[in-house]
């Protein structure tokens, strides 16, 4: 192989690693009791029905219409409620349903401590990259509604769905104590890691990825993904994110590294929250007045970090997925 170092020098014994690097990369069949494509789309739709619907139809006959007023820790325990029994049951469930073998889409192995450090840095590098993004996109979003009325109103569309979705959040992530600051984390960066990781990059994403090219299957479910949050300006960092946590899915094998970024994203978010309060946090709606200049270098050098990780990323598992088989070998 090529990507394979015989140190050795022994040929036979090289191509019995070849022999069973081959055999360990053969698709083993699946089977399936629904189109593994319709069964990816079930699992969109019907997520985005019950969680979006079913769940929002509840917490409305619960609380009613002012949720202001609700009891703040409820709310709490129902957003986490919502997504335990419309997001992780479901994709359970269905992972049963459709599949022989639950492990075909629900992937859970020991990550490698060395992928994950390159993922979490992957994290850190991503997350003031897609800042930079926003900062220049709502530049020009800014001064294109300055000169076009149709823009313009888009953009009032768009700041009204961003101000509800802020005022959501907002409440969400007030602490008053300890506990509720624990609680926060458990319902904002904890349950949605395990629940919205194991719907879309296990479910979804795994189930397109067994008749299409890993690429799309995470493009696709990334989409997804970023419109399940209605967050009008921050669809493609959300998408981004998406991509990432793809990416992370297919290149480790398994569901737990994609959900320590989603925890750790979601986790950092919280605590400078916690800290600095709501500024640049929960928004996604800069300041119209940016030094644009000072943006597109920013985003052009940590463009350029991520890429050059992504490459590390790639040459790494090139490297060590054949060693791994080896040491497998009786």
């Amino acid at each position: 192989m090529e990507d394979f170092e015989n140190k050795s020098g022994d040929e036979s014994e090289q191509k019995d690693i070849e022999q069973i690097t081959e055999e360990t990369n053969t698709d083993k069949e699946v089977f399936a009791r629904l189109n593994p494509i319709g069964a990816g789309f079930l699992g969109l739709f019907g997520g985005f029905f019950l969680y979006q619907f079913v769940g929002g139809g509840l917490s409305l006959l619960i609380f009613g219409m002012d949720l202001d007023n609700a009891p703040v820790n409820a709310v709490r325990l129902m957003t986490m409620g919502g997504q335990i029994l419309f997001m992780l049951l479901p994709a359970l469930l269905l992972s049963k349903l459709v599949y022989e073998d639950v492990g075909v889409v629900i992937k859970i192995k020991k990550p490698d401590l060395i992928a994950l450090g390159l993922f979490l840095v992957g994290m850190i590098i991503l997350t003031p990259l897609l800042q930079s993004y926003l900062a220049i996109q709502n530049y020009f979003i800014e001064q294109w509604a300055a000169n076009y009325k149709l823009i313009n109103d888009i953009k009032v569309f768009f700041d009204s769905m961003n101000a509800l979705v802020e005022k959501a959040y907002s409440g969400l992530l007030k602490a008053n104590n300890v506990f509720e600051g624990l609680l926060i984390i458990i319902v904002v960066a904890v349950v949605p890691a395990l629940s919205e990781e194991t719907l879309f990059r296990g479910f979804i994403q795994n189930s397109f990825q067994i008749k299409m090219r890993p690429f799309y299957a995470a493009l696709i479910t990334a989409i997804f993904f970023g419109l399940f949050h209605f967050s009008p300006y921050g669809m493609l960092p959300l998408i981004s994110l998406g991509m990432f946590f793809g990416f992370a899915a297919y290149k480790s094998d398994s569901l737990i590294i994609p959900m320590i970024l989603h925890f750790f994203n979601n986790f950092v978010a919280v605590i400078i929250y916690f800290m600095v309060g709501n500024a640049d946090i929960i928004s996604t709606k800069m300041e119209t007045v940016v030094e644009l200049k000072d943006s597109f270098i920013l985003f052009t050098v940590l463009l350029s970090l991520f890429a050059a990780l992504i490459f590390v990323i790639n040459y790494y598992y090139s490297q060590n997925r054949p060693r791994r088989i080896y040491a497998g070998m009786p």
